[in-house]
């Protein structure tokens, strides 16, 4: 099996971290990760908000229905959206459809550069973007996508959930 798909297969979401702090040396390589991420026209339509406040963790988590483990990691990012890059090139469909693409391409990135460095990540999407926005000062413009706590994994991998076999998810035409 090729290295990419073995990091693929063995990326769960974490929701038990360890205390211990990130370096930031792991920290930037997630973010430079993000930044290579593939978006349509090269307009790279988001923006990263990274929170190691306690307060604020805590904010994101009671923002995140109450989604504790948010709270426990070191670093949490959260990933943004701009539609406005997007439709000024692409109109409708860039806003509506291609800067949500593209930011799912960073948050991908970030989950599997993480797994790569021995971290441990869960895409959060379960959340009041209202919250978000005001716990973090977000303008206008920008629109929350992902919450994603970063830490040391404190969990079992071996709990994560089975796949649905390909045959069920795949036809060829």
């Amino acid at each position: 099996m090729s290295t990419i798909l073995s990091l693929v297969r063995s990326r769960y979401s974490v929701r038990h971290y360890k205390p211990d702090p990130l370096p930031e040396a792991l920290l930037d390589q997630l973010l430079e990760a993000a930044r290579w991420a593939p978006s349509a026209g090269n307009l790279q339509p988001w923006f990263f908000y990274v929170v190691t406040r306690e307060e604020k963790k805590e904010a994101l988590a009671q923002a995140a229905l109450n989604q504790r483990f948010i709270a426990q990691a070191p670093v949490v990012i959260v990933v943004c959206a701009e539609p406005e890059r997007s439709a000024r090139v692409y109109g409708e469909r860039g806003r509506q459809l291609y800067c949500y693409q593209d930011t799912a391409a960073a948050v991908q990135n970030i989950l599997l550069t993480a797994n790569a460095l021995g971290l441990g990540t869960c895409w959060v999407g379960a959340f009041d973007e209202e919250r978000v926005k005001e716990c973090l000062g977000i303008p206008a413009g920008r629109i929350p996508v992902a919450i994603i706590p970063v830490g040391y994994p404190a969990d079992d991998p071996a709990r994560r959930p089975k796949r649905r076999e390909i045959e069920e998810i795949v036809s060829y035409i």
